[in-house]
């Protein structure tokens, strides 16, 4: 509405305009606007109609309570943005996981139109509380879902909430903050003897050399198939017999050392090209995930035979994990296993700590040992009293 249709009232910046369309109680409807300055500049506001509940005296203290946001440098309404939806954050999301964690982008996509797309697509980020995440976390299970999945689809909304904020999208909390993860115990808890890993071997080798020459790095250095597949010529150094391994599952590089077999076996497979791959698929590419030949040379030697528990069955990763636990059983530190695996805290690579027999029966037998001398002293100090 125009200015010249405005009309003062007994209050200070306050202005009522009387309606061409809307009428209250047989009348023309009256609304009311109020006025005033910021950073300099006049500034309209409607503050609302008769039929609305308005009157000139509230749109006075509405006023009134804007010239004091002012005074203290406090946010106006009108100034302030509307928290964006979910979808739309989601998307932006995906665009940039696209490039920047291209492995895992397919499958972050396909557990948002699975889990996330219906409950909250169209939920501005703002009313999105704990409780719905909850809700969601509880349904999901109901309806049989793993714990693991459960919680990767609790860690992607996490991951677009907390890039929202990052990139001044959204000024909120994460919700996720008030939700307790699924618990999971998922842990591989089997591992292959020397013999059983021997037989392996064997069969993979008839099978694929690749992927035979894959599942003794594996065994014999602790690598993940993701660092395998990544595997180029410059991260080899075979004079001080170290692979370089770079941008692991947590993003901090380390080293493997070779063992004789190893470096036999990657000399074979090393190039004059430092960039190219020393693992690649049929069409020269990178691999981007092992082979189904592997699962059945396993079922082949009946490793998994009336296993129903995922934590006993044998898989590429059992390797790494038997690679781990043949160290400790070798009488490895803890500490020395965490480096050789890239883990981030001691905590991960602590359920190893119960395979390392030799440590702990030394322990037991030298407290034995010190308790028998200690008896044996006060024993030997009474007779010499008599």
């Amino acid at each position: 509405m125009a200015e010249k249709y405005r009309m003062k009232t007994k209050y200070t910046g306050v202005y009522e305009r009387f309606s061409e369309e809307r009428t209250h109680n047989g009348k023309p409807d009256i609304c009311f606007d109020i006025c005033y300055k910021l950073d300099g500049k006049l500034v309209w506001e409607k503050a609302g109609w008769v039929s609305e509940g308005y009157s000139a005296k509230l749109a006075s203290e509405i006023r009134a309570e804007r010239l004091r946001s002012i005074r203290h440098g406090q946010e106006l309404p009108k100034q302030k943005k509307k928290a964006p939806f979910f979808k739309d954050v989601a998307e932006k999301y995906f665009e940039w996981a696209k490039v920047s964690k291209p492995h895992s982008a397919s499958s972050d996509i396909n557990r948002y139109n699975c889990y996330l797309r219906d409950r909250f697509a169209y939920k501005r980020l703002n009313e999105i509380t704990s409780f719905d995440l909850e809700r969601m976390k509880s349904e999901l299970l109901k309806q049989g879902l793993s714990p693991a999945t459960t919680k990767h689809a609790l860690v992607l909304s996490r991951q677009i909430v907390n890039k929202s904020i990052a990139w001044g999208m959204y000024k909120g909390e994460n919700p996720i903050k008030g939700v307790k993860m699924p618990v999971i115990q998922n842990q591989r808890e089997r591992f292959l003897s020397y013999e059983e890993a021997n037989r392996l071997l064997s069969e993979l080798k008839k099978t694929s050399s690749q992927l035979h020459d894959m599942a003794l790095l594996s065994l014999h250095c602790g690598l993940r198939a993701g660092e395998i597949f990544n595997l180029k010529s410059q991260d080899l150094d075979f004079e001080n017999r170290l692979i370089t391994i770079l941008d692991p599952k947590n993003k901090q590089s380390r080293k493997a050392f070779m063992t004789d077999t190893v470096k036999e076996m990657l000399l074979s497979r090393v190039t004059n090209n430092p960039n190219e791959l020393v693992f690649k698929d049929r069409n020269g590419n990178k691999i981007k995930a092992v082979s189904k030949a592997f699962h059945k040379v396993v079922e082949k030697l009946g490793f998994n035979k009336g296993i129903t528990d995922t934590r006993q069955l044998i898989t590429f990763h059992s390797l790494r994990h038997t690679f781990a636990s043949w160290l400790a059983l070798q009488g490895e530190t803890i500490l020395t296993i965490k480096e050789l695996l890239g883990h981030k805290t001691l905590a991960m690579t602590q359920r190893y700590a119960h395979l390392i027999p030799d440590q702990k029966r030394q322990a037991t037998l030298r407290l034995e040992n010190s308790f028998n001398e200690k008896m044996n002293g006060k024993t030997q100090l009474k007779l010499d009293n008599l």
